[in-house]
């Protein structure tokens, strides 16, 4: 593994998650696909993306900052299985095995996020 970013545990899980986000909106209807497909999809690739790009070539500092974009990437995400939910096009089940996976990768970027020294 050549990048910082590779061995983050919490880049390897969005990048997990950012595929099942992937499958699963695949799913969604067609008049979906410009609007919360979409949305969930550049998201949730938004947070695997932020974490790569703070955590190379960067300040302590400029890299605590990209985590918080992936952090509100993240929060974005949930809110939009919120509304997915609420449109039906994801099932209880769905919704809460997103939730708790989305909710453990916020908690573990947190904690990230607070070890790193300024």
């Amino acid at each position: 593994m050549a990048f910082k970013f590779e061995q983050l545990k919490v880049w390897q899980r969005s990048v997990e998650l950012s595929g099942e986000v992937y499958e699963l909106t695949k799913k969604f209807p067609r008049e979906e696909v410009y609007v919360l497909s979409a949305q969930l999809q550049r998201a949730s690739d938004s947070i695997a993306l932020n974490i790569a790009e703070g955590s190379t070539g960067q300040s302590n500092r400029e890299f605590k900052r990209f985590l918080g974009i992936a952090i509100r990437s993240a929060v974005e995400v949930v809110c939009c299985f919120y509304l997915a939910k609420r449109r039906k096009l994801v099932s209880e089940k769905e919704f809460t095995y997103f939730y708790e996976a989305l909710s453990d990768l916020i908690k573990g970027m947190q904690a990230l996020r607070k070890s790193i020294k300024t």
